[in-house]
C-alpha cells in the first residue's frame, strides 16, 4: 500500500523554523525527483521545492534562501528546513514525486503567526 506520511508542522511566530519530515513507503524515493508543496486556504496547490536523485535542489522564488530540501534515500525520507518563516507560509504541506505522482498523504499544517 502507497502511503506518504508529513509531520514536522507547527504553529510558530514569524521568523522562526520547522523541518518538516515525509516517510514514504509502498514506493521508491531513491532515483525519482521529489518535491513539498503547499496549499494555502482558498489557492492551488504549489510546488515549493524539489530535489533531484543527484541532489541537485530547486526552489520557488517566495522560498529561496529560507527553505533547504534533502533527502536520506536509506531511510525513504525527504526533508524541508524552513527558517525565517513568515506569515505567507503558513499552508498544508505535501510531499510527493514530481512524476509519477502517488496518492497525497494528509499533510502537515504550518502556521505562522505574525
Amino acid at each position: 500500500q502507497v502511503q506518504l506520511v508529513e509531520s514536522g508542522g507547527g504553529l510558530v511566530q514569524a521568523g522562526g523554523s520547522l523541518r518538516l519530515s515525509c516517510v514514504a513507503s509502498g514506493i521508491i524515493f531513491s532515483g525519482k525527483r521529489v518535491g513539498w508543496y503547499r496549499q494555502a486556504p482558498g489557492k492551488e496547490r504549489e510546488l515549493v521545492a524539489s530535489i533531484h536523485s543527484d541532489g541537485y535542489t530547486t526552489y520557488a522564488d517566495s522560498v529561496k534562501g529560507r527553505f533547504a530540501i534533502s533527502r536520506d534515500d536509506a531511510k525513504n525520507t525527504v526533508y524541508l528546513q524552513m527558517n525565517n518563516l513568515k506569515p505567507e507560509d503558513t499552508a498544508v504541506y505535501y510531499c510527493n514525486r514530481i512524476y509519477s505522482v502517488v496518492d497525497w498523504g494528509q499533510g502537515t499544517q504550518v502556521t505562522v503567526s505574525s
